[in-house]
């Protein structure tokens, strides 16, 4: 947990949101887990991420500062925002890993084609062909990729469950290599996820405009 001198009444180690010794609203930290007072897991317990939410939004709000120093007011409208941040990227288990990932110093950029299992581009070149053919104006190859689309959707939901036992094995583990192993495993899983998602994406863009 970070500590620093209140900016209020000077005292050291005066904790991470407010001081323990005058109460004042501190220069809110911009590490999501550590504002909002989790452990650095991947696995989230979501009832505990919710109370914690509403518990600090209360504690945060800007109409609570309204007669207090214009450092406490700067200081609300910061932490309520990340506040807000916070919980729309922890609540949801993909931007969470790939926050925990990037702060681990990892590239998350875009889908290399290195990284896709062979057996994927086969799925994939046959898609692509379909969706050609789908624009000329063929539309026999809708039951294809319907096929492929439903393929695809079962793919993720795999992925899905290998990231939540990922997620948990990286947690259990306490060796920093370990840890990192286990988030390499995690950065892949995503990766593949990732560009499962955008073939989903590009057929329901296809059959959307088909059917418009």
């Amino acid at each position: 947990m970070s500590t620093h001198d209140c900016w209020q009444c000077g005292q050291p180690d005066a904790g991470s949101l407010f001081c323990r010794y005058c109460n004042s609203l501190q220069a809110p930290i911009p590490d999501y887990y550590e504002f909002m007072g989790l452990a650095r897991n991947l696995a989230m317990d979501s009832e505990l991420l919710q109370k914690q939410f509403y518990a600090l939004s209360r504690l945060l709000h800007p109409d609570r500062y309204t007669r207090r120093s214009e450092q406490e007011r700067r200081y609300s409208l910061e932490a309520s925002s990340i506040l807000n941040d916070a919980y729309r990227v922890l609540r949801d288990p993909i931007r969470r890993a790939e926050y925990v990932l990037k702060e681990a110093g990892f590239d998350i950029g875009e889908q290399k084609s290195k990284d896709v299992p062979p057996e994927l581009l086969e799925e994939v070149f046959e898609l692509n062909m379909a969706l050609d053919e789908l624009r000329s104006g063929d539309e026999e190859v809708l039951p294809q990729l319907e096929d492929s689309r439903h393929k695809f959707l079962g793919m993720l939901e795999v992925s899905d469950a290998t990231l939540d036992t990922e997620f948990r094995r990286h947690d259990a583990e306490r060796d920093p290599e370990l840890r990192r192993e286990a988030l390499e495993r995690i950065r892949g899983i995503l990766n593949r996820r990732r560009y499962i998602q955008n073939l989903v994406n590009e057929v329901d863009k296809q059959l959307t405009a088909r059917n418009a």
